[in-house]
């Protein structure tokens, strides 16, 4: 028959991968570390963290010293009148009513300029430099955030892998099974002991695990394609390890829901995050108030500007220097309410800040009690597929032999060999799914780190 040969192929391809998981396994341990060197988004945040760290930098420059130089030359005139004035000079006789004009239609002009400025008192600068220090806070936070997201979703891609192959695997031996019923169904109705609906039955069942098996691969081949770019190593070094079991607790964790609800409101990341944000909205209200409106700078300027060339009266050269050193106070009196405004509109984004904190700890605080209650049934779950695996298994074998003796269809056979590839498949899903709960809980208490994930990883077969 035609579906002997894709079986054969199927078991030798089982066997072989069988062996090379044997020979050598990828841990979740290493696959992490293989995605923190090669998956783009630890480069995205790492570039995020230093951009961030700069900022630091930003605000302590707002209260450093600042000189600015300038100079410009170019052709320039010039005209200067006086009239009325009073002149005197050594052996020269005082005169008053005296007119004093100088020209210059077309001459060279220069001018350069040193200007320095400290600032003393602002309180704009001070919400300035608190926002800035504040964003790079912010910065260190999404970059931590960011390694946590990649650990949960490097999991989440490995378990995946985990359950495309373990489905496969299940599959590829319901396949052999399959054939060797339609094999015996079809010599025994070729004898006249079996009726033909039992070849049928069994050749429907091993076309319909064929289509099965396709999609199988086509899943396996997207889960390896996807970790293997996270990870950066090849489809064939991705042989993965099945849960054993559900991972030991951490004694140093909290237990009651009580304890992980408090440690996720202060630890949580996503919540640090959203506080840093209202005290930054706060600030940036803070820039408009009449208190951070006035300033108190030291300040420094010399200057001198000259200009030389002929004009109405002869050849002429005037030249003006300026030089002070003082204090500087400025405050704004009318800006047409665009300063009002602007803080009307801070005040708004503040209170838009403090209302998207208030919902993401309500999130939050359901987040955890939905995944702790998940674990605190996970073990009863877990006892209860596990019981109904060997009850299907059981089922199987009572199965095959009642066929053997005549009690049992081939429907009966293929039904029941179905059940036992679902059980086994439920359980294997739901140890990955109590160990992914571990994860996020974790994660969601603002404590996910390689000692955690350590701890998931020893629940893997070795």
């Amino acid at each position: 028959m035609k579906i002997r040969k894709p079986v054969a192929r199927a078991t030798l391809v089982l066997l072989l991968a069988a062996s090379a998981a044997g020979a050598h396994a990828l841990d979740l341990t290493q696959a992490w570390r293989a995605a923190q060197s090669s998956d783009p988004q630890v480069a995205v945040a790492s570039a995020a963290a230093q951009a961030g760290a700069t900022r630091r930098q930003q605000a302590a420059a707002l209260w450093r010293p600042s000189v600015m130089v300038g100079a410009s030359a170019g052709l320039a005139g010039a005209d200067s009148a006086s009239t009325g004035a009073h002149f005197a000079a050594p052996a020269i006789p005082a005169s008053s009513g005296v007119d004093f004009n100088t020209s210059v239609n077309s001459g060279i002009s220069t001018r350069w300029s040193v200007s320095a400025r400290q600032p003393l008192r602002s309180g704009e600068r001070t919400a300035q430099a608190r926002q800035l220090e504040l964003a790079a806070d912010m910065a260190e936070l999404q970059a931590q955030s960011a390694q946590t997201d990649l650990m949960l979703l490097t999991a989440r891609r490995y378990f995946d892998v985990v359950l495309a192959q373990r489905n496969l695997d299940l599959l590829r031996q319901q396949q052999t099974a399959v054939h060797r019923a339609l094999t015996e169904a079809q010599d025994r109705f070729t004898l006249g002991d079996k009726p033909v609906t039992d070849t049928y039955e069994a050749r429907a069942r091993a076309f319909a695990l064929q289509a099965q098996v396709l999609g199988a691969e086509n899943v396996l081949s997207v889960a390896l394609r996807v970790l293997a770019r996270s990870t950066g190593l090849t489809e064939a070094q991705l042989q993965v390890l099945q849960p054993a079991g559900a991972a030991g607790g951490d004694a140093t964790a909290p237990q009651s829901l009580e304890q992980w609800q408090d440690l996720a409101q202060s630890s949580n990341l996503g919540l640090r995050l959203h506080a840093l944000r209202v005290q930054n909205a706060q600030e940036e209200a803070a820039k408009y108030s009449a208190q951070a409106s006035a300033s108190l700078d030291l300040v420094a300027h010399i200057s001198q500007e000259r200009i030389s060339g002929e004009g109405d009266f002869g050849s002429a050269s005037n030249a003006n220097g300026q030089r002070m050193v003082g204090v500087q106070w400025s405050m704004p009196l009318f800006t047409g309410g665009m300063r009002g405004a602007r803080q009307q509109e801070a005040l708004r984004l503040q209170y838009q800040a403090q209302a998207e904190w208030e919902q993401a700890r309500q999130q939050t605080a359901q987040q955890v009690q939905s995944v702790w209650l998940a674990l605190q049934t996970g073990p009863a779950r877990l006892a209860a597929l596990d019981a109904a695996h060997h009850a299907s298994t059981a089922r199987l074998g009572a199965t095959q032999l009642g066929r053997q003796v005549g009690d049992r269809t081939t429907l009966d056979l293929l039904q029941a060999e179905n059940d036992a590839a679902a059980a086994a498949l439920a359980l294997v899903q739901a140890r990955s799914e109590l160990l992914l709960s571990r994860l996020q809980l974790q994660a969601l208490a603002g404590t996910l780190g390689d000692a955690q994930l350590e701890v998931v990883n020893a629940a893997l077969q070795r």
